[in-house]
């Protein structure tokens, strides 16, 4: 890190394509089980509208449109993802190695629910990392982008946000972080960012840094 800049005293790490490459595993069980439903919507679109965002911006989004998402929904995509998740999904390369290597306190915040954070870490070996520092949007009243996850994160590890640092992959993470007054870098090494200019995206939502690899994770900083 910059020696001229001061190391934070917490940081905070988004879940999803931040530690576990998952995003394009998510989308892709959206938009499957969406179908089943009867709504159609593309693997791409889904990352586009729900990147980043917990299953009530789902319900939101298509009660904007008029529409009702049945009662089975969600039930059947917590399980298609936990499912998914078990076989295929993979750790970031590089996490394990980065967060053994933090000497700054450190905690999980996602938009995720506890089960599949926690199926998450169980799978690619990163819950001993963590311990009991998961954060999860069911424990606030709202989800990102507002900064209600960030704020009580940094509240329950005793840290005041302008000395906390998030890592993010979303534009909502990112817009939750700057909202709650905090520094935000942007990370792109998730498969989600294969095809897309993932430094543009999360520059443009108001990230201070943007990286792709986490064994860069102080780098330039």
């Amino acid at each position: 890190m910059d020696q001229g800049r001061p190391e934070p005293d917490l940081i905070i790490f988004d879940c999803d394509g931040v530690l576990v490459d998952s995003e394009l595993l998510s989308c892709r069980c959206l938009s499957e089980v969406l179908a089943e439903f009867g709504f159609a919507l593309s693997e791409d679109a889904a990352l586009e509208l729900f990147l980043g965002r917990s299953t009530k911006a789902i319900e939101q989004h298509y009660r904007d449109l008029g529409q009702v998402v049945p009662d089975g929904f969600l039930p059947r995509l917590k399980a298609r993802v936990l499912e998914t998740f078990a076989v295929s999904l993979e750790p970031i390369p590089g996490v394990g190695a980065a967060l053994s290597e933090l000497t700054v306190p450190f905690c999980l915040a996602s938009s995720s629910d506890i089960d599949r954070v926690s199926l998450s870490l169980d799978v690619t070996g990163l819950r001993p990392l963590f311990d009991n520092r998961i954060y999860t949007a069911q424990m606030v009243r709202n989800g990102k982008p507002a900064p209600d996850l960030f704020l009580y994160a940094a509240d329950k590890m005793r840290a005041s946000p302008s000395r906390t640092l998030v890592i993010e992959d979303s534009v909502s993470g990112v817009q939750a972080g700057k909202a709650a007054g905090m520094t935000v870098w942007g990370f792109v090494g998730g498969g989600h960012y294969r095809a897309r200019d993932g430094h543009a995206i999360l520059s443009a939502a108001g990230a201070d840094r943007v990286f792709g690899r986490m064994s860069d994770f102080w780098k330039g900083a």
